[in-house]
């Protein structure tokens, strides 16, 4: 009787591991190897999941930017104050490609086929790249940025773009082809 306890026991624990190996962990590694060359359609699970990921890149980017004002306000940085005002508004900038991601990210969970939201959202997280490309630069902000400045490239070039918003505008160049082979030229007739 013990042995067939331990033996259920065990039975449930293997079951357990392998459903756990099994479920699929979306990572940027996991969505960088999708966007390689060859033309790869998404599911609808992988576009919420690319989504879901994208949203917490720019909140880690948020709260990144807020540690670097605090920096820059407390003087913690090596940073004149002409430099200190060009950081600063730099960083304003991002306080906005951060609210239009975050509402464009929204937008996308309702209806994921706009394609002026993926295109504002694309865009915002190219300024954001740049930018924290540009902090990283800087050996006072280079602690605080960290791995994040080249993470939001590659999340932005190749698995957004090539992932969600390529095969979005292929798809939209897509439907208004269709309706014009549908469209019959009118006959001419010809008068006697």
């Amino acid at each position: 009787m013990r042995y067939r306890k331990i033996l259920l026991i065990g039975v449930i624990l293997l079951f357990g591991l392998a459903c756990i190996s099994f479920a699929e962990d979306y990572t940027l590694q996991d969505f960088l190897s999708k966007a390689s060359p060859k033309t790869i359609e998404l599911s609808k699970k992988e576009k919420t999941e690319l989504l879901n990921q994208l949203d917490g890149v720019i909140k880690r980017a948020q709260g990144i930017r807020t540690q670097l004002i605090q920096a820059v306000q407390i003087g913690e940085t090596d940073v004149r104050y002409q430099e200190g005002k060009f950081w600063m508004s730099k960083l304003e900038e991002d306080q906005g490609s951060i609210e239009t991601g975050i509402q464009q990210i929204k937008s996308l969970r309702e209806k994921p086929t706009r394609l002026v939201a993926s295109v504002k959202l694309y865009k915002s997280l190219k300024d954001l790249s740049e930018n924290f490309n540009a902090y990283n630069n800087l050996p006072s902000f280079s602690a605080l940025v960290g791995d994040l400045a080249p993470e939001i490239e590659l999340w932005a070039d190749p698995v957004f773009y090539k992932l969600y918003l390529l095969p979005l505008v292929r798809s939209k160049d897509m439907e208004e082809k269709m309706p014009q082979r549908e469209k019959k030229p009118a006959s001419k007739e010809k008068k006697p």
